[in-house]
This record gives structure tokens, sequence and C-alpha cells, in this order.
């Protein structure tokens, strides 16, 4: 968690190989669960169940901005990768640059900006000074972490929490509530074999965490790593994820955001809707598309055009949440 700036309120679908699916959806299933950018999906709760829809990007527009006053508005920003160097992206600290831009020119000041993981590439110290620089240029008043593996290369995570950390319990997770919303922080990257992996300290917090909150209490979670089996195969899954997707069931509405895949993907299950995050640094290939998920060149003018930035409305009483995916281009 990053706080630094002000204090905070308080504290799948596996590819099946048949030549019609993907992630385990026919395409027309894909086509209605799938993001784009300039879209957006609007997610309402209706007698107890997550119902979304695309709508496109006047729309999006038009929910963030109803919200109005005493509304709750945030944006995600996700994979900055900063100390990268490959032809994918020869310049991230411009890219992520042009993110924090981004955010500034929103129309509105987001109550806080979390960024889903991977803010360095090699989790120097130096490159940790650098994102949180960068962020710092964001006009908002609180800004949120969650760990990438990218941020826990060879010290399991200690330089990351010696900038980003104070305040978080165990390896970093925390939660906070605002505008009548509880939003818990995970982190999955610290025990890595294949799969992302939370650990039962962890999935203690959680259980301890919801245990007095009212089940109509709207429940958004951020991790870096899916917390559903969007493509186990590349490791975009949390091998022990169904354990604390167990404890949410009882809750009414309940947002699951992540980074890592560097692309958008939206799956509801239930109550449950899990939304994947664009990247501010490079594309990876759609899961079964190339042999590994490596960063993937595209020519230089349609670069932007794969990165991007999420802003995310609800107001209490409508109990609808809208998520906007915008392009940096």
């Amino acid at each position: 968690m990053s706080d630094y700036y002000d204090s905070h309120d308080g504290a799948s679908a596996e590819d099946t190989g048949r030549p019609d699916t993907e992630f385990g959806m026919n395409r027309r299933q894909l086509l209605r669960h799938a993001g784009w950018f300039g879209g957006a999906v609007v997610l309402t709760v209706a007698s107890g169940e997550v119902i979304s829809h695309i709508a496109d990007s006047q729309d999006a527009n038009t929910a963030v901005a109803a919200a109005g006053s005493g509304a709750l508005r945030f944006v995600q920003v996700s994979d900055s990768h900063i100390g990268f160097q490959g032809p994918a992206n020869t310049d991230v600290v411009g890219s992520f640059t042009a993110a924090v831009n981004r955010v500034n020119s929103l129309g509105f000041r987001p109550d806080f900006v979390m960024h889903s993981g991977d803010l360095t590439h090699l989790s120097t110290a130096g490159q940790f000074d650098q994102v949180k620089q960068l962020m710092a240029g964001m006009k908002t008043d609180r800004i949120f972490t969650v760990p990438g593996e990218h941020d826990s290369i060879g010290d399991a995570g200690r330089a990351y929490r010696r900038t980003f950390g104070a305040g978080t319990l165990g390896d970093g997770w925390y939660s906070f509530d605002t505008h009548g919303v509880h939003v818990i922080a995970l982190v999955n990257t610290l025990s890595l074999e294949k799969l992302g992996h939370l650990g039962n300290e962890q999935i203690d917090f959680v259980r301890k965490d919801i245990a007095g909150l009212s089940s109509d209490t709207p429940i958004v979670v951020f991790s870096h790593i899916p917390l559903f089996a969007m493509y186990p195969k590349w490791g975009w899954s949390t091998d022990d994820a169904l354990k604390v997707i167990a404890l949410l069931r009882r809750f009414s509405s309940v947002t699951c955001l992540n980074g890592h895949v560097h692309q958008l993907f939206t799956k509801t299950d239930g109550n449950i809707t899990f939304h994947s995050a664009t990247t501010t640094a490079y594309p990876l290939p759609k899961p079964g598309r190339a042999p590994a998920p490596t960063p993937q060149v595209v020519p230089a003018r349609q670069l932007k055009d794969a990165l991007g930035i999420r802003s995310v409305g609800y107001r209490q009483g409508d109990r609808e949440l809208a998520i906007k995916d915008q392009r940096l281009a």
C-alpha cells in the first residue's frame, strides 16, 4: 500500500484446444465478456446478482459523471515495468508518463489510484524510486499499490515493501473502506512456482477482515495475478484463489481487478465479476496464440493503442459500478 501522499480511510476458463473456443468460451461468449479500449463494462447489482453489459464510451462517461458529488471514483493503472529495455517499448517511462497525464485529464479528481503490480521490471531501488516519483504527479489524494512478480525479484518483495508497504500487513496485504465500499488488496506473487499463490495467513486475513460486513456491502478486490483461471498454462491463475472466492460469495456485489496479463478480459461468475487490466508498458499475446507470454513488438504508431488505464465510478444508493477502459493513444 502506498499512503505516502495521505492517510487511507482505514486500516477460468482454460483453452480447450477446440477451434471455436477461447478460454473455455465460444466466440459469442468471448465477444460478450471481453472488453475493449474506449468501451466500458457497466456492472449493475439487481436482486443480489451482478449483471454486466458492454456499453459504449459515451455511456461510461455518463455513468461516471452522473455519480457526481459523494461518489467513489478511482483509477487503476498496471504493469508499468519501469526499467524494462527492449524493442516492445523503448520508452516505458514515457508511456507511463502518458498514463499519468491521462489520469490527470479525466475531468474529475480520482478518490484514489491503484497500481496493480509490476511497478518495476527488476525491482531495484532506483526503479522503485523512479516509479514513486512518476506516480507523485497524479492528481489524486491517495495512491495504493500491490506488488507484481517483477517487484519481488531476488528479495521476496522486501525492497517493494520498504518503498510502498507502510501500514500493510504480512507480505503487503491490507484493506480499507471508502464511500460505502470495502476494498481488499491482496498479494499473490511471492510464492510462485507456476501459478499465483495467496497462502493460509492471507486467506485468514480475508476471513477475519470481512466477518463483520453486511452481505450488501460492495467489495472490490485488487491483486496482480488473476483470481480466476484465465490461462493456467502461462501461470495466469492463482492456485488457492477459490478459498477466497468462497468467502466472498455471500456478498451481492464483488468486483476483482487484476493486472499481469497486459490485456483486457472480463469474466462473470455468479455474484463475482473479474476484470483483467491492460498495461502501460507493452502488450502480451492472447492465451494460446504464442509459445509463451513474451513482450510483443507492434508498429510504433500502434503501441499506445495497446496501452491504457481504467477508471471506475460508484454511487451509493444506485448500487452501480461503471468501469471504463481507455487507451493512451
